[in-house]
């Protein structure tokens, strides 16, 4: 039992990322059924709502194997970098809540923003700011560099 339980918390993410998967793809699939059903009936509103609706699962099904295949890469390059030791340490003061104070956030991403810049060709500096972007609270910011790290990832293994 114990060591479900700690191979639960290990894989806590993983886990619910597949049951959100497994209900999106549900709802993907009830929307394509559907919109194939309006498809096929006689009446020309229901074919023009029908073929709205297929427009649904087309790009649900796109989005998820995008952000499904952002993660996969994501991990992977975590795993590459704490082989090499490059991982960013998170020492970052933090609230009594469990918060990251902002103001250390922001001092420790001026770091890593100069590291970016001195080697703008290489991953593993884009993947350090997309940390110190997400600790400093810049989600969107953090998703762009983490999707820059990527892209040069992929460049590097195809290469």
């Amino acid at each position: 039992m114990d060591g479900l339980l700690a191979g639960f918390r290990k894989n806590r993410t993983k886990i619910w990322v597949g049951l959100v998967t497994l209900l999106l793809v549900f709802y993907l699939v009830v929307s394509l059924q559907r919109s194939i059903l309006l498809l096929t009936d006689g009446n020309l509103t229901a074919q023009a709502i029908g073929a709205a609706y297929l427009v649904l699962p087309i790009v649900g099904a796109w989005a998820l194997i995008r952000e499904l295949m952002f993660g996969a890469r994501t991990e992977q390059m975590a795993k590459v970098l704490e082989a090499e030791g490059g991982l960013p340490v998170d020492e970052l003061p933090r609230t009594p809540a469990g918060r990251i104070i902002r103001e250390a956030a922001d001092a420790e991403f001026e770091k890593y923003k100069a590291e970016a810049e001195a080697a703008p060709d290489d991953w593993r500096s884009w993947f350090r700011l997309s940390c110190a972007y997400d600790a400093a609270g810049d989600r969107k910011r953090a998703r762009a560099s983490m999707r820059d790290a990527g892209r040069l990832f992929r460049g590097k293994v195809s290469a």
